[in-house]
């Protein structure tokens, strides 16, 4: 990596965000790429937006490239040594149509208690302001979590946005990425990104990292719920098994005998 992780925890710790370069290596990163082809033909009903982690039960290559240890290293920065997932998205914004996502904080949305977690975007492809890439207003990691409100009126990824009456666009920086680069940022900093208009794909996976001490509130079993390092703290979540890899049934990848 280009900079020292502890000037990145700073910099994470003064802005709301950081970026790792060049964290995983491009085979890795192609066989991801290919991940995202295979999901959307199996899901031909899902916009490449919306390949989500009620996808990953039983997905091999999934957890194993969510539980890369290079990736595992950034999140204990983080959450310390007690690592879980709590769900992984990959948003795939394809040419020309790719959707928006708009103006929010992540941990609006999310049922956990508390709101320790920490999302890693990892670049599947170059991400650009041209393609549509993530963009963050640094320093509002402060800002108490806010009320979703309903927005279906244009496209966008996730339906809703927050006030933008509380968003200094005016501030917004772009987060321009290459292909295996990671960016980290918290659960309340306000962030979002245009539409793709492009004709380049722009893909990236956010992994949401927890502490094995926060719980996921939930009264059914949580379909990315899975231990990735250390220990689980005794009844606070239910971790489900790691998938076992299944010819035929899953993609193919680097390793997958391993995990047969």
């Amino acid at each position: 990596m280009s900079t020292a992780p502890q000037h990145l925890r700073q910099e994470f710790d003064r802005q709301g965000y950081a970026i790792y370069r060049q964290v995983l290596d491009p085979e890795l990163i192609g066989e991801a790429s290919q991940h995202v082809d295979w999901l959307a033909k199996r899901h031909p009903d899902l916009r490449p937006e919306r390949l989500g982690h009620n996808l990953m039960t039983d997905d091999p290559f999934w957890v194993r490239l969510i539980s890369d240890d290079r990736l595992l290293d950034i999140a204990a920065q983080y959450v310390g040594p007690d690592i879980a997932l709590f769900a992984s998205h990959y948003l795939s914004k394809p040419p020309g149509d790719g959707m928006p996502v708009l103006w929010h904080q992540d941990g609006a949305y999310w049922p956990l208690e508390p709101m320790e977690v920490v999302t890693l975007w990892l670049a599947v492809d170059d991400s650009t302001p041209e393609n549509g890439c993530m963009r963050v207003i640094p320093g509002t990691q402060g800002m108490d979590l806010q009320q979703l409100q309903s927005k279906t009126d244009v496209a966008n990824v996730l339906s809703s946005t927050m006030d933008t009456a509380l968003v200094d666009e005016s501030k917004a920086v772009d987060m321009v990425l290459q292909a295996g680069d990671v960016s980290v940022h918290h659960p309340n900093v306000i962030h979002g990104s245009n539409a793709n208009t492009s004709e380049r794909r722009r893909c990236g996976l956010t992994i949401r990292y927890i502490p094995a001490s926060t719980r996921i509130r939930t009264e059914k079993q949580w379909p990315s719920a899975f231990l990735l390092r250390g220990r689980a703290v005794p009844g606070v979540n239910t971790y489900l098994p790691w998938p076992r890899y299944v010819e035929d049934r899953h993609l193919h990848f680097r390793g997958c005998q391993q995990w047969a």
